[in-house]
Order: structure tokens, then sequence, then C-alpha cells
């Protein structure tokens, strides 16, 4: 079992960057494939950026492709989200999620471990 606990976020203004990490507990991280998806209030959670388990291929929706760089850390267990030049429309709830098997996809019910969020507003 993978317990997920993201950091990170905060209010700043738009054209800034952020740097969310998520922290996992448990042995094994490696085999996990990660993922980060965001909700904004009063619309549907969305997938932003996935990666599997060694770090070699990665996967972004359009809207922050560009933008945002997900990345992780084996020896730390840790996965992180750079995000560059921040938008009003990125201002969500962003939460990390482990999926066994090692490859992160983009469809929230393939992944089986989820954290809290970590929220994050982008003021214009």
């Amino acid at each position: 079992q993978v317990q997920l606990q993201e950091s990170g976020g905060g209010l700043v203004q738009a054209g800034d960057s952020l740097r969310l990490s998520c922290v996992a507990s448990g042995r094994s991280f490696y085999q996990y494939g990660m993922g980060w998806f965001r909700q904004a209030p009063g619309k549907e959670r969305e997938f932003v950026a996935a990666i599997s388990w060694n770090g070699g291929t990665t996967s972004y929706a359009d809207s922050v492709k560009g933008r945002f760089t997900i990345s992780r850390d084996n020896a730390k267990n840790l996965v992180y989200l750079q995000m560059n030049n921040l938008k009003p429309e990125d201002t969500a709830v962003y939460s990390c999620a482990a999926v066994g098997g090692g490859l992160g996809g983009r469809f929230a019910h393939e992944y089986e471990y989820w954290g809290q969020g970590t929220k994050v507003t982008v003021s214009s």
C-alpha cells in the first residue's frame, strides 16, 4: 500500500512558477507509475501529467504542455510537478496518484492511491 502527501501549493500571480511535491510512504515506490490531476471549483477532475516508474515516459495534458514538467526521484520517494508561466485557469486543487505496474496513465480510474491534494491559486 502507498500513502501520498502533496505539498508546495499556494497563491501566486499569473506568470509565476511553483513546484509541487508528492512524497510516498511505503516500499517499492519505484514500481508505481505516478500522475498529477487537478480539480477546479465546480469542475470535474482532469489529468495534468503522468510519469512511468523510471521516468522514461511522460505525458501531459495539452493545456499544460510546454509549461509543466513532471519528474521523480525514486531514491527519495518523490514526484514533482514544476509549473511555469502559471495562468488563472491553472487554479485548482492538485493531487498526485499512484498506480502499480509502473506506467502512469491519463485516466483517474486507472490509479489506485491518491493524496489529499494541495491548493494552487493563480491571480491575474
